[in-house]
């Protein structure tokens, strides 16, 4: 983690301009143009200009360099990571709160920082955000924002975030509607708190901000078998209840807008036994990697996906997923190993490290994905590892590597993507 003034560059893509400019790995960016750079955001911002002064401190001497744009050539650079600003809330909710020892260090971090937010779309709950904060969001037009609501009502707000100093949301969502700035809301539903009418009144409260609000989801509180507060789960009863508010409010929204602007998350309708709307009534799918919209376009996607004509697949491949997305799954490659004949088989993979609530794939670990398969891989040449288990080194939450899959299982195991699209990617091209 950066932790010294500037930007160190970590990686240079190869033809770039920062290659063709002469700059290396390990060097430190302090300024561009005599602004000093603080984070990645600052190098997006004012590198935009046509031609850089860029002041370089390289082996501790400072060099400087003059850059030429060229728009039809990436700039190519990355950047270690910066320190991030982390969260001073008590959520009785928190997800990291519930985490046990033994995972990836970073997974332990709480991050609340606005940089994180528009950069990746971490969700924020504005707790820390001061007017210095504020002002460069404003100069730097830092839009969309990813904004953690869960009630509009400040006193149950309060006690959701377990920081009764916590702000006003409505103050602070009216300063970005004010300045013309964008955001997507979440609401995590935690039944006897801001369920019911709280909801609806959150919803109502929530929609004077269109149209710069541009989604509102509703996520059922996720809870692992580590939690200390004793939390009711969002049941059968309570995700239908939330459903019938949340399409209450879809219909009067597509009536004057076209656009439903609120949504419930894809486990809703799995808990309340509800089939998805259609994909076109999930709009610009802002809030996908929330799990708002992420089954119905997977099975969008699959009914369009094709094998390649000139592909003869005879190897035996086995995949894994969650249990709430197995069913789904299974009934897409059976129906694609017989019309396109493929052998592809799936198991569900139940999730013992943090109890069997926790039910979707990117919180599997690798040692329950192990101990699911290790007796089901007789016949099978390849395992077929989803991406959204892994990180960008490789690695399921509890550090176990591809390689240790291949180990110890036996047979090698390669990452694909987490799309039908990607799945047959992965199968032809180890053909």
């Amino acid at each position: 983690m950066q932790t010294e003034p500037g930007l160190i560059v970590e990686h240079i893509q190869k033809g770039s301009l920062a290659e063709k400019s002469g700059l290396l790995s390990g060097d430190i960016l302090l300024s561009i143009n005599s602004r000093v750079l603080r984070d990645p955001i600052d190098f997006m911002y004012y590198s935009a200009d046509d031609a850089l002064n860029i002041e370089v401190k390289r082996n501790g001497k400072f060099v400087p360099l003059q850059i030429k744009r060229k728009d039809e050539i990436e700039f190519g650079i990355e950047f270690k990571p910066f320190k991030v600003m982390t969260c001073k809330n008590n959520c009785v909710f928190c997800f990291v709160k519930q985490l046990p020892v033994g995972l990836r260090k970073t997974l332990y971090v709480k991050d609340e920082d606005y940089r994180m937010s528009f950069l990746y779309g971490n969700y924020i709950t504005l707790s820390n955000i001061g007017k210095e904060d504020k002002k460069r969001i404003v100069e730097q037009r830092l839009s969309p924002l990813y904004i953690s609501v869960h009630s509009t009502n400040r006193a149950v707000r309060n006690k959701l975030l377990g920081n009764p100093k916590g702000p006003d949301i409505m103050k602070e969502l009216k300063f970005f509607t004010d300045n013309k700035l964008r955001f997507n809301v979440q609401i995590v539903l935690c039944p006897g708190y801001n369920d019911g009418k709280e909801l609806q009144q959150t919803l109502s409260n929530l929609y004077r901000f269109y149209p710069y609000v541009l989604s509102i989801a509703v996520v059922p509180v996720g809870l692992t078998m580590h939690r200390k507060l004793q939390l009711k789960p969002v049941g059968k009863e309570d995700a239908e209840q939330a459903l019938k508010i949340i399409e209450s409010f879809q219909k009067r929204f597509i009536k004057k807008h076209g656009n439903p602007i609120v949504y419930g998350a894809d486990e809703l309708y799995l808990k309340a036994g509800q089939p998805f709307p259609p994909l076109k009534e999930y709009g610009e799918l802002y809030q996908l990697e929330n799990g708002v919209g992420m089954l119905p376009l997977f099975l969008n996607q699959a009914k369009k996906i094709k094998v390649p004509k000139t592909v003869q697949l005879k190897k035996k491949f086995l995949t894994f997923t969650g249990a709430s997305f197995y069913p789904f799954l299974k009934k897409f490659l059976e129906r694609l190993n017989e019309k396109e004949q493929l052998d592809v088989e799936t198991v569900a993979v139940e999730n013992k490290f943090f109890g069997p609530a926790v039910t979707v794939a990117g919180l599997l670990t690798g040692r329950d994905v192990i101990k699911t398969i290790l007796d089901k891989t007789d016949g099978y040449e390849m395992i077929l590892v989803p991406d959204v288990v892994l990180d960008a080194q490789d690695r399921f939450l509890d550090d176990v590597t591809l390689p240790d899959i291949k180990e110890t299982l036996g047979i090698p195991a390669i990452k694909i993507g987490s799309t039908p699209e990607g799945l047959i990617k992965g199968i032809t091209e180890i053909i």
